[in-house]
């Protein structure tokens, strides 16, 4: 029954994200913008957060709830959905032009066709799953 209903669920984000990619091919208005700039002082902002087991804990399950659908399970950017220019989180150049401040943004505002997390998680969870971005290159 559990097995059942996670298909269900996991089908209806699917669906969501095509609909979504749809309209937004559709209608200029929900189109992303062409150009996307983090603002500095957000870029600058250091992770205040100490990995650690627990934290490493949470953000696996974090992502695996809400990025893994379109990141990869691992991290490799072959989720179910398929969407352009998702970086391999487990390639070390990925990310090594990014300030951890500059993923925390990404995360909290979302990029083209990746939703905003916005004030669905702590600030510390995203701060966690940035360690945990991070570590995927390092496995």
């Amino acid at each position: 029954m559990l097995k059942r209903s996670v298909l269900i669920v996991l089908a209806l984000f699917v669906v969501a994200a095509v609909v979504q990619k749809q309209q937004a091919q559709t209608n200029p208005k929900t189109a992303p913008p062409a150009e996307y700039k983090i603002p500095p002082e957000e870029a600058q902002k250091a992770n205040p957060v100490r990995p650690s087991p627990d934290g490493t804990a949470k953000a696996r399950k974090f992502y695996g709830m809400d990025c893994a659908l379109c990141h990869g399970a691992n991290g490799d950017g072959k989720g179910d959905v398929e969407m352009k220019d998702i970086p391999d989180f487990t390639k070390p150049d990925a990310l090594k032009d990014r300030t951890d401040g500059e993923l925390f943004y990404v995360i909290r505002k979302g990029k083209g066709e990746m939703p905003p997390e916005d004030n669905r998680a702590k600030d510390d969870d995203v701060w966690n799953l940035v360690h945990y971005v991070r570590a995927m290159a390092k496995k």
